[in-house]
């Protein structure tokens, strides 16, 4: 594996080609537990964990921290995938079972927020693998990382898959008290069969929008990301509106719509899957994606403009941060007038 020569691009106090940590940094471990069977996991120290995103990035935001390294979610289109071959770690099921875990994620950050050079931008989190994937139930990274932008009362976001974000919630709410919290879930489908194969290592769809509800109860606004939108698998009208329903009744804030991309590392995973589960779609996403990661702009419009009108239907929208919707309860069905006198009584 390629540890030393693994570099960060550019960073605020660091020059280009510094090592984000050295071979004699790592612990490799393996744990016997059925939740972790045939996942090893490498324990670095890492030397940077604000990362700036490149200017050319389609990323509404500037700088990220991704204490992970690889999924146990194992989502087959996974962008993140190509990240691992940095590592010469396989993109495919490695990307899946081997994680790289920043041990020193909370204290790294602490320092680097404290830092005269740092000026207190936005932070996201979960933009590249989730920070609430399964290993985090057993390292917690988050607690101390959500506590160090706490104290320094950094705004942050997350976007994550995972129902662990719940553990921390009393930490969130510590943190939205002192400055600007955004949370959102990914929920692209909620079609049970299309979720077992595609999105493995995740909790189901309804589970994640329990974790939805749960936070905008406790007045954290939460939206959703309806990501990935999977075309020909996920995009019927149907399957649009049983998804859009129950985004809104969970209480999401906003829901935002996403085409499937596949990036180079993703795309050959992806199209493998593909050929074994759905083998009669194959020509039709070579066609759909023959000129490169992104579906056609004529697509990512059609499933835009469908996912508003749904969700206006169902009253979600643009609202304010921390501004739950909820969905009006049915009108009440009047019961018809039974003939002849009524007895009344008083209970």
């Amino acid at each position: 594996m390629r540890w030393e020569n693994l570099t960060v691009e550019t960073r605020h106090d660091r020059p280009a080609n510094a090592a984000l940590f050295g071979a004699d940094a790592v612990t490799t471990r393996t744990f016997d537990t059925p939740e972790f069977a045939g996942v090893t996991f490498h324990e670095i120290r890492a030397r940077s964990i604000l990362n700036r995103v490149p200017g050319a990035s389609r990323m509404p935001f500037e700088w990220t921290v991704n204490p992970y390294r690889g999924c146990t979610h194992a989502c087959v289109y996974c962008f993140a995938r190509k990240t691992h071959s940095y590592l010469d770690l396989d993109t495919g099921t490695g990307f899946d079972t081997q994680i790289v875990v920043k041990v020193n994620a909370p204290e790294l950050l602490r320092r680097q927020l404290a830092s005269p050079r740092w000026h207190g931008e936005h932070v996201a989190m979960g933009t590249n693998v989730d920070c609430y994937q399964r290993a985090e139930g057993r390292y917690r990274l988050m607690p101390g990382i959500l506590t160090a932008l706490r104290d320094r009362a950094n705004p942050f976001s997350i976007l994550t898959k995972g129902t662990l974000i719940l553990r921390d919630l009393d930490l969130l709410r510590q943190c939205a008290e002192v400055t600007d919290v955004g949370v959102s879930v990914s929920v692209g489908f909620v079609d049970t069969e299309l979720w077992r194969t595609v999105e493995p290592g995740t909790p189901a769809p309804e589970r994640r929008l329990d974790v939805v509800r749960t936070l905008t109860d406790h007045g954290i606004g939460c939206g959703v990301l309806m990501a990935p939108v999977i075309p020909f698998l996920g995009d019927q009208p149907d399957r649009l509106r049983a998804t859009v329903r129950a985004i809104a009744a969970s209480g999401a804030t906003s829901v935002t719509p996403l085409a499937l991309h596949l990036r180079p590392g993703a795309r050959e995973w992806f199209m493998a899957w593909l050929a074994r589960h759905h083998p009669y779609l194959v020509r039709r996403y070579e066609r759909l994606y023959a000129d490169g990661a992104y579906a056609p702009k004529w697509y990512q419009r059609r499933i835009t403009r469908q996912v508003h009108e749904l969700a206006e239907e169902y009253g979600i929208g643009p609202t304010r941060a921390g501004m739950p919707r909820r969905v009006p309860p049915p009108e009440p069905v009047e019961e018809p007038t039974a003939p002849g006198p009524i007895q009344l009584t008083l209970i």
